[in-house]
């Protein structure tokens, strides 16, 4: 085995390492192959850029030198990362979350800091999505409007009886058709509740039709005929 030459005081790119994992979990490690996934993920995880920052397997894959220096062959290499990850995964240092992708369902591994536990509880929450990018495959959805700016931004100002109103159309249907709904009243030009509202209700007793795209089918029309004439949802 050659002897390190030593480090460079040229171009030398430094990495940040938590001061915790020395002090609290160093001395506990005592796997190597556990050591050297672990600092390995603090080097990948270091590297990269945006506020949510994951290792997937196959992250770590690429890298062959890495994983011949886990084992002779490629496939004990990839047995030994397996099972590092999964050992770090129950000592606390890295979480694990598996999301779908679309083709499959692929783990990903966030390092256990305040980031990282903010990032699979939106996980779990189902507010990441597939950006359909395999160079950053995942980002936070844009949350839903709330129905009181939806209403204030394309209705009128909110009173304390709308307000009132508001609450308990949430509770009483989903917020997409809410949504759908007043966006329908913008286009109808009948930009008051009481249009909304025969819209939901009429949905709700007789069934929604999905709308495709910005023109209704035919049999959808019909079903939105008794509401066509703004006037009449105002009686």
């Amino acid at each position: 085995m050659a002897a390190f030459r030593g480090f460079s005081e040229v171009n030398t790119r430094h990495i940040s390492i938590p001061a915790q994992f020395f002090d609290e979990v160093l001395a506990q490690i005592d796997d190597l192959d556990e050591l050297k996934v672990m600092l390995f993920a603090f080097r990948r995880l270091d590297t990269m850029e945006g506020a949510f920052r994951y290792l997937q397997r196959v992250d770590l894959l690429k890298d062959a030198s890495f994983i011949q220096g886990l084992a002779a062959s490629r496939q004990d290499g990839e047995a030994k990362l397996d099972a590092a990850l999964e050992r770090l995964v129950q000592r606390g240092l890295l979480l694990k979350a598996s999301v779908d992708l679309g083709e499959k369902c692929e783990p990903l591994f966030f390092l256990n800091s305040s980031k990282g536990q903010a990032a699979i509880e939106a996980i779990e929450r189902g507010e990441w999505r597939s950006t359909g990018d395999q160079r950053e495959l995942l980002e936070i959805a844009p949350d839903p409007p709330n129905i009181f700016r939806l209403y204030e931004d394309n209705i009128g100002p909110l009173t304390p009886m709308i307000a009132e109103t508001l609450r308990e159309a949430e509770e009483t249907y989903p917020v997409e058709w809410i949504q759908e709904a007043v966006r329908i009243a913008v286009e109808k030009n009948a930009r008051n509740w009481r249009y909304v509202a025969a819209i939901l209700k009429k949905w709700k007793e007789e069934g929604k039709v999905e709308r495709k795209g910005r023109q209704d089918t035919e049999k959808a029309r019909s079903r939105y005929a008794e509401w066509e004439n703004p006037d009449r949802a105002r009686r």
